[in-house]
């Protein structure tokens, strides 16, 4: 996956003053939805690891949420899916 600028990694919509996510982060939170307990990916499909920029703009939007802490790797972020977070995907409010 890409890495995002920090304008990007926001998600920060004009429209509607509301946040949207990017495509990346989109891709991050959708590989979440068939997850036990909706645990969001470390790495992405090719190998590299998730950018924390994005990591942590979908936790502030309240897209993810941690979810434990790694002690083998503590500087990874290990979080899952929010019901917000599904509701990007179900259209719902």
């Amino acid at each position: 996956m890409a890495s995002e600028t920090p304008s990007q990694a926001d998600g920060a919509s004009a429209a509607g003053g509301g946040a949207q996510p990017t495509k990346i982060q989109l891709a991050y939170l959708k590989r979440g939805l068939g997850q036990p307990g909706g645990k969001l990916p470390l790495f992405d499909g090719e190998g590299r690891a998730i950018s924390p920029q994005t990591v942590r703009a979908c936790i502030t939007h309240g897209w993810a949420e941690p979810w434990f802490a790694n002690p083998l790797k503590r500087d990874w972020l290990v979080c899952r899916l929010t019901e917000n977070g599904r509701k990007l995907f179900t259209g719902q409010k």
